[in-house]
Protein backbone atom coordinates (compact mmCIF):
# COMPACT_ATOMS: atom_id res chain seq x y z
CA UNK A 1 0.00 0.00 0.00
CA UNK A 2 2.85 2.30 0.82
CA UNK A 3 3.62 2.37 -3.18
CA UNK A 4 -0.13 3.24 -4.06
CA UNK A 5 0.25 6.15 -1.17
CA UNK A 6 2.46 8.08 -2.83
CA UNK A 7 1.04 8.12 -6.01
CA UNK A 8 -1.26 11.04 -4.64
CA UNK A 9 1.91 13.52 -5.29
CA UNK A 10 2.06 12.16 -8.68
CA UNK A 11 0.89 14.21 -11.91
CA UNK A 12 -1.23 11.58 -14.21
CA UNK A 13 -1.68 12.07 -17.74
CA UNK A 14 -3.80 11.06 -20.61
CA UNK A 15 -1.04 8.70 -21.99
CA UNK A 16 -1.00 6.95 -18.35
CA UNK A 17 -4.45 6.03 -18.38
CA UNK A 18 -3.77 4.86 -22.35
CA UNK A 19 -1.31 2.51 -20.92
CA UNK A 20 -3.43 1.26 -17.93
CA UNK A 21 -6.50 0.97 -20.32
CA UNK A 22 -4.35 -0.67 -23.12
CA UNK A 23 -2.49 -3.46 -20.67
CA UNK A 24 -6.19 -3.83 -19.28
CA UNK A 25 -7.52 -4.86 -22.25
CA UNK A 26 -6.37 -8.00 -24.12
CA UNK A 27 -9.65 -9.21 -26.15
CA UNK A 28 -11.80 -7.38 -28.11
CA UNK A 29 -15.11 -6.04 -26.90
CA UNK A 30 -15.68 -5.86 -23.30
CA UNK A 31 -12.98 -6.80 -20.98
CA UNK A 32 -13.86 -7.48 -17.05
CA UNK A 33 -12.01 -4.35 -15.16
CA UNK A 34 -12.04 -6.10 -11.57
CA UNK A 35 -14.23 -3.52 -9.94
CA UNK A 36 -17.78 -3.98 -9.70
CA UNK A 37 -19.48 -1.90 -12.33
CA UNK A 38 -15.89 -1.55 -14.78
CA UNK A 39 -15.97 -2.51 -18.21
CA UNK A 40 -13.04 -1.86 -20.32
CA UNK A 41 -13.20 -1.84 -24.16
CA UNK A 42 -10.69 -2.51 -27.03
CA UNK A 43 -12.12 -2.39 -30.83
CA UNK A 44 -9.86 -2.27 -34.02
CA UNK A 45 -12.81 -0.86 -36.61
CA UNK A 46 -15.78 1.17 -36.02
CA UNK A 47 -19.00 -0.08 -35.16
CA UNK A 48 -22.20 -0.13 -35.66
CA UNK A 49 -25.03 1.63 -33.74
CA UNK A 50 -26.36 -0.92 -31.17
CA UNK A 51 -28.70 -0.61 -28.28
CA UNK A 52 -27.22 -0.65 -24.54
CA UNK A 53 -28.83 0.56 -21.15
CA UNK A 54 -26.87 1.75 -17.76
CA UNK A 55 -28.94 1.14 -14.48
CA UNK A 56 -27.09 4.00 -12.86
CA UNK A 57 -24.88 6.90 -13.01
CA UNK A 58 -22.14 5.50 -15.34
CA UNK A 59 -18.56 7.52 -15.86
CA UNK A 60 -17.58 6.81 -19.36
CA UNK A 61 -13.94 8.03 -20.67
CA UNK A 62 -12.44 7.39 -23.83
CA UNK A 63 -8.66 6.84 -24.25
CA UNK A 64 -8.28 6.42 -27.83
CA UNK A 65 -10.64 6.60 -30.65
CA UNK A 66 -14.31 8.27 -30.59
CA UNK A 67 -17.38 7.52 -29.77
CA UNK A 68 -20.96 8.41 -30.41
CA UNK A 69 -23.98 7.82 -27.99
CA UNK A 70 -27.64 8.90 -28.58
CA UNK A 71 -30.10 9.37 -26.00
CA UNK A 72 -33.65 10.35 -26.28
CA UNK A 73 -32.78 11.28 -30.17
CA UNK A 74 -29.88 13.89 -28.82
CA UNK A 75 -26.40 12.55 -29.92
CA UNK A 76 -23.57 12.89 -27.69
CA UNK A 77 -19.80 12.49 -29.43
CA UNK A 78 -16.85 12.14 -27.06
CA UNK A 79 -13.25 11.03 -27.60
CA UNK A 80 -9.87 11.42 -25.50
CA UNK A 81 -10.78 15.42 -24.68
CA UNK A 82 -14.26 14.89 -23.49
CA UNK A 83 -16.10 12.41 -20.97
CA UNK A 84 -19.16 11.25 -21.19
CA UNK A 85 -21.91 11.54 -18.59
CA UNK A 86 -25.02 9.15 -18.42
CA UNK A 87 -27.16 8.77 -14.98
CA UNK A 88 -30.22 7.02 -13.92
CA UNK A 89 -31.55 4.28 -16.04
CA UNK A 90 -30.84 4.91 -19.78
CA UNK A 91 -31.76 3.10 -23.01
CA UNK A 92 -29.16 4.59 -25.49
CA UNK A 93 -27.59 3.74 -29.16
CA UNK A 94 -23.88 3.62 -28.84
CA UNK A 95 -21.62 3.71 -32.23
CA UNK A 96 -17.78 3.15 -32.05
CA UNK A 97 -16.39 5.53 -34.98
CA UNK A 98 -12.87 5.79 -34.62
CA UNK A 99 -10.90 2.47 -34.16
CA UNK A 100 -8.38 0.76 -36.20
CA UNK A 101 -5.70 -2.30 -35.57
CA UNK A 102 -2.86 0.42 -35.32
CA UNK A 103 -4.57 2.56 -32.63
CA UNK A 104 -7.49 0.18 -31.38
CA UNK A 105 -10.50 2.26 -29.80
CA UNK A 106 -9.89 2.23 -25.96
CA UNK A 107 -12.65 3.10 -23.18
CA UNK A 108 -13.54 2.22 -19.61
CA UNK A 109 -17.30 2.68 -18.25
CA UNK A 110 -17.65 2.31 -14.48
CA UNK A 111 -21.37 2.30 -13.12
CA UNK A 112 -21.42 3.93 -9.92
CA UNK A 113 -23.72 3.01 -7.00
CA UNK A 114 -26.54 5.63 -6.77
CA UNK A 115 -25.91 5.93 -2.91
CA UNK A 116 -22.27 6.89 -3.06
CA UNK A 117 -23.34 9.74 -5.78
CA UNK A 118 -26.39 11.21 -3.75
CA UNK A 119 -23.91 10.99 -0.78
CA UNK A 120 -21.04 12.93 -2.36
CA UNK A 121 -23.88 15.45 -3.99
CA UNK A 122 -25.61 15.98 -0.92
CA UNK A 123 -22.67 17.09 0.72
CA UNK A 124 -21.97 19.18 -1.99
CA UNK A 125 -25.38 20.42 -1.96
CA UNK A 126 -25.43 21.12 1.72
CA UNK A 127 -22.17 23.52 1.75
CA UNK A 128 -24.29 25.62 -0.45
CA UNK A 129 -27.53 25.66 0.91
CA UNK A 130 -26.07 26.92 4.63
CA UNK A 131 -24.55 30.22 2.40
CA UNK A 132 -27.55 31.21 0.24
CA UNK A 133 -30.37 30.18 2.54
CA UNK A 134 -31.23 27.37 -0.30
CA UNK A 135 -30.56 24.59 -2.38
CA UNK A 136 -29.91 25.16 -6.12
CA UNK A 137 -33.41 24.93 -8.02
CA UNK A 138 -33.41 23.13 -11.29
CA UNK A 139 -32.95 19.43 -12.19
CA UNK A 140 -29.24 18.87 -13.16
CA UNK A 141 -28.54 17.30 -16.93
CA UNK A 142 -29.16 13.24 -16.88
CA UNK A 143 -26.53 13.00 -19.69
CA UNK A 144 -23.88 15.64 -20.66
CA UNK A 145 -20.11 15.70 -21.97
CA UNK A 146 -17.66 17.77 -20.19
CA UNK A 147 -13.87 18.07 -21.04
CA UNK A 148 -11.66 16.01 -19.75
CA UNK A 149 -9.22 17.67 -17.26
CA UNK A 150 -6.22 16.13 -15.58
CA UNK A 151 -7.58 15.72 -11.93
CA UNK A 152 -10.16 13.69 -12.83
CA UNK A 153 -7.17 11.44 -15.13
CA UNK A 154 -5.39 11.45 -12.05
CA UNK A 155 -7.98 9.90 -9.89
CA UNK A 156 -8.55 7.24 -12.23
CA UNK A 157 -5.18 6.06 -13.08
CA UNK A 158 -4.76 5.95 -9.35
CA UNK A 159 -8.28 3.86 -8.92
CA UNK A 160 -7.32 1.60 -11.86
CA UNK A 161 -3.56 0.59 -9.98
CA UNK A 162 -5.01 0.48 -6.47
CA UNK A 163 -7.54 -2.41 -8.06
CA UNK A 164 -4.17 -4.44 -8.68
CA UNK A 165 -3.69 -5.49 -4.75
CA UNK A 166 -5.46 -6.66 -2.11
CA UNK A 167 -4.73 -3.73 0.67
CA UNK A 168 -4.68 -0.99 -1.85
CA UNK A 169 -8.22 -2.22 -3.12
CA UNK A 170 -9.56 -2.13 0.17
CA UNK A 171 -8.19 0.93 1.54
CA UNK A 172 -7.03 2.83 -1.24
CA UNK A 173 -9.44 2.02 -4.45
CA UNK A 174 -12.75 3.71 -2.49
CA UNK A 175 -11.04 6.62 -1.56
CA UNK A 176 -10.44 7.45 -5.25
CA UNK A 177 -13.60 6.28 -6.79
CA UNK A 178 -15.19 8.69 -4.14
CA UNK A 179 -12.47 11.43 -5.73
CA UNK A 180 -13.99 10.73 -8.92
CA UNK A 181 -17.71 10.83 -8.14
CA UNK A 182 -16.63 14.40 -6.62
CA UNK A 183 -14.77 15.27 -9.72
CA UNK A 184 -17.86 14.72 -12.12
CA UNK A 185 -19.89 16.25 -9.78
CA UNK A 186 -18.49 19.53 -9.33
CA UNK A 187 -17.93 19.93 -13.32
CA UNK A 188 -21.39 19.37 -13.18
CA UNK A 189 -21.65 22.20 -10.76
CA UNK A 190 -19.21 24.53 -11.91
CA UNK A 191 -21.74 25.16 -15.22
CA UNK A 192 -25.05 25.30 -12.51
CA UNK A 193 -23.47 28.43 -10.82
CA UNK A 194 -22.52 30.14 -13.15
CA UNK A 195 -26.38 30.04 -13.89
CA UNK A 196 -26.92 31.39 -10.55
CA UNK A 197 -24.90 34.01 -11.17
CA UNK A 198 -27.35 35.44 -13.81
CA UNK A 199 -30.11 34.59 -12.09
CA UNK A 200 -29.79 35.11 -8.53
CA UNK A 201 -27.97 38.52 -7.99
CA UNK A 202 -29.64 39.53 -4.87
CA UNK A 203 -29.79 36.42 -2.67
CA UNK A 204 -26.22 34.92 -3.65
CA UNK A 205 -23.96 36.95 -2.03
CA UNK A 206 -20.76 35.59 -4.95
CA UNK A 207 -22.48 35.96 -7.83
CA UNK A 208 -21.87 39.64 -8.41
CA UNK A 209 -18.48 38.47 -8.11
CA UNK A 210 -18.98 35.89 -10.33
CA UNK A 211 -20.92 38.22 -13.21
CA UNK A 212 -17.70 40.60 -12.65
CA UNK A 213 -15.30 37.72 -13.48
CA UNK A 214 -17.18 36.83 -16.49
CA UNK A 215 -17.30 40.54 -17.92
CA UNK A 216 -14.06 41.60 -16.87
CA UNK A 217 -11.72 38.45 -17.44
CA UNK A 218 -9.00 39.81 -19.79
CA UNK A 219 -7.93 42.40 -16.82
CA UNK A 220 -5.92 41.49 -13.78
CA UNK A 221 -7.94 40.06 -11.34
CA UNK A 222 -6.88 39.71 -7.56
CA UNK A 223 -8.55 38.03 -4.19
CA UNK A 224 -8.34 41.43 -2.66
CA UNK A 225 -10.38 43.08 -5.50
CA UNK A 226 -12.65 40.78 -5.64
CA UNK A 227 -13.25 40.00 -2.05
CA UNK A 228 -13.67 44.37 -2.13
CA UNK A 229 -16.96 43.88 -4.14
CA UNK A 230 -18.54 41.99 -1.74
CA UNK A 231 -17.44 44.27 1.38
CA UNK A 232 -14.94 41.24 3.08
CA UNK A 233 -12.00 40.76 4.07
CA UNK A 234 -9.97 38.33 1.39
CA UNK A 235 -9.17 35.99 3.93
CA UNK A 236 -13.64 35.90 4.65
CA UNK A 237 -14.17 35.95 1.22
CA UNK A 238 -11.37 32.83 0.96
CA UNK A 239 -13.41 31.15 3.24
CA UNK A 240 -16.65 31.65 1.85
CA UNK A 241 -16.11 31.31 -1.47
CA UNK A 242 -13.87 27.74 -0.94
CA UNK A 243 -17.16 26.62 1.11
CA UNK A 244 -19.33 27.17 -1.83
CA UNK A 245 -17.51 25.96 -4.50
CA UNK A 246 -15.23 23.77 -3.33
CA UNK A 247 -12.47 25.84 -4.86
CA UNK A 248 -10.21 28.08 -3.72
CA UNK A 249 -10.90 31.78 -5.65
CA UNK A 250 -7.89 31.59 -7.80
CA UNK A 251 -8.65 27.92 -9.15
CA UNK A 252 -12.22 29.00 -10.00
CA UNK A 253 -11.01 32.21 -11.89
CA UNK A 254 -8.42 30.31 -13.72
CA UNK A 255 -10.59 27.42 -14.82
CA UNK A 256 -13.11 29.99 -15.80
CA UNK A 257 -10.17 31.56 -18.03
CA UNK A 258 -9.57 28.33 -19.29
CA UNK A 259 -13.02 27.38 -20.20
CA UNK A 260 -13.44 30.26 -21.54
CA UNK A 261 -10.71 30.07 -24.07
CA UNK A 262 -11.80 26.82 -24.88
CA UNK A 263 -14.89 28.16 -26.11
CA UNK A 264 -13.14 31.02 -28.39
CA UNK A 265 -10.43 28.71 -29.93
CA UNK A 266 -13.40 26.76 -31.07
CA UNK A 267 -14.94 29.70 -32.69
CA UNK A 268 -11.75 30.25 -34.28
CA UNK A 269 -11.86 34.00 -34.78
CA UNK A 270 -8.94 34.35 -32.50
CA UNK A 271 -5.42 33.49 -32.60
CA UNK A 272 -4.01 31.49 -29.67
CA UNK A 273 -2.38 34.61 -28.87
CA UNK A 274 -5.58 37.03 -28.65
CA UNK A 275 -7.32 34.23 -26.84
CA UNK A 276 -4.69 34.21 -24.25
CA UNK A 277 -5.04 37.99 -23.98
CA UNK A 278 -8.51 38.05 -23.73
CA UNK A 279 -8.98 35.51 -20.98
CA UNK A 280 -6.18 37.18 -19.05
CA UNK A 281 -2.64 36.00 -19.72
CA UNK A 282 -0.20 38.29 -20.04
CA UNK A 283 2.13 35.20 -21.37
CA UNK A 284 1.44 33.28 -24.17
CA UNK A 285 3.75 30.32 -23.12
CA UNK A 286 1.77 30.28 -19.63
CA UNK A 287 -1.79 30.62 -21.22
CA UNK A 288 -0.72 27.36 -23.17
CA UNK A 289 0.90 25.10 -20.50
CA UNK A 290 -2.39 25.60 -18.44
CA UNK A 291 -4.44 24.59 -21.37
CA UNK A 292 -2.41 21.92 -21.54
CA UNK A 293 -2.69 20.81 -17.95
CA UNK A 294 -6.35 21.22 -17.78
CA UNK A 295 -7.09 19.49 -21.27
CA UNK A 296 -4.36 17.38 -22.18
CA UNK A 297 -3.27 19.11 -25.11
CA UNK A 298 -1.81 22.54 -26.49
CA UNK A 299 -4.46 25.17 -27.93
CA UNK A 300 -3.36 24.90 -31.38
CA UNK A 301 -3.48 20.68 -31.02
CA UNK A 302 -6.88 21.06 -29.37
CA UNK A 303 -8.38 23.12 -32.17
CA UNK A 304 -6.87 20.74 -35.16
CA UNK A 305 -8.33 17.51 -33.38
CA UNK A 306 -11.51 19.27 -33.07
CA UNK A 307 -11.54 20.67 -36.82
CA UNK A 308 -10.96 16.76 -37.81
CA UNK A 309 -13.25 15.97 -35.70
CA UNK A 310 -15.83 18.13 -37.46
CA UNK A 311 -14.98 17.45 -40.53
CA UNK A 312 -15.27 13.07 -40.30
CA UNK A 313 -18.47 13.72 -38.75
CA UNK A 314 -19.37 15.77 -42.30
CA UNK A 315 -17.61 12.91 -44.48
CA UNK A 316 -19.86 10.60 -42.69
CA UNK A 317 -23.04 12.07 -43.04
Amino acid sequence: MTDALHLLDETHTSGDLLAEIRTRTPEIGGNLGGWPGLTLYRFTQPTAPHWDEVKSLSLCIVAQGRKCVVVDDREYVYDAFNYLVLSNSRHFTAEILEATQAKPFLSLVLQIDPNLVRRISADIFDRRTTTFGRPPQGKPESTFVTPLDRSLVGAMVRFLRATDTGADRRVLAPVYLQEMVYRVLQAEQYSRLLEVAATEVASNPLSEVISYVQENMSQPLTVSDLAERVALSPSAFSHLFRDVTGKSPYRFVKEMRLNRARELLLEGELSVTQVSRAVGYSSTSHFINEFRDRFGASPRAYCDFDSLRRDLRVRKA
